[in-house]
């Protein structure tokens, strides 16, 4: 399999930023600071970005409540270890009324990785993740690399 994908119809370059939508800019911001870490800039009364170690950014917009992202659609957040993830977690819920977090799950090994998910004031699902080094993206290359996968049971979480 090549490592360069066919010429596509469209001429793109970079996929540079997926949109997250909040409810209230202003605790969102204080959310994605103080609890995620994440650097934040604002754009306008009602919009902002954010990012986090990397070029990859999210454009953060304010809008009704609404149904809120579905599970299925999480943003994965990579820490270095297990214990991270356990740490991760045990602050999850020490500020869950803070921070309005809801639907925290426990620590699990799950798809090659251990991880625990939990949904923030927006109703936005996120996930915390131990990932090998180089997370999605070297996964991304193993895939490129050795072709489609044809036994979906490759995707059964490993016991420990």
């Amino acid at each position: 399999m090549s490592a360069q994908p066919a010429k596509s119809i469209l001429d793109l370059k970079f996929l540079s930023h997926g949109t997250l939508e909040v409810h209230d800019i202003e605790k969102s911001a204080d959310f994605y600071q103080r609890f995620l870490g994440f650097e934040f800039v604002r754009t306008s009364p009602i919009s902002g970005m954010v990012r986090l170690g990397g070029n990859h950014t999210y454009v953060i917009v304010q809008g009704p409540k609404g149904k809120g992202m579905p599970y299925t659609n999480h943003n994965g957040i990579d820490v270095a270890s297990r214990e991270d993830v356990d740490r991760a977690h045990a602050l999850c819920l020490k500020h869950k009324e803070e921070f309005g977090l809801s639907g925290i799950t426990e620590p699990a090994s799950q798809h090659d990785v251990y991880a625990f998910y939990f949904r923030d004031l927006d109703a936005n699902w996120w996930e915390i993740l131990a990932n090998p080094e180089g997370g999605y993206s070297k996964r991304f290359e193993h895939y490129l690399s050795a072709g489609p996968v044809a036994d979906a049971s490759v995707f059964k979480p490993k016991k420990d």
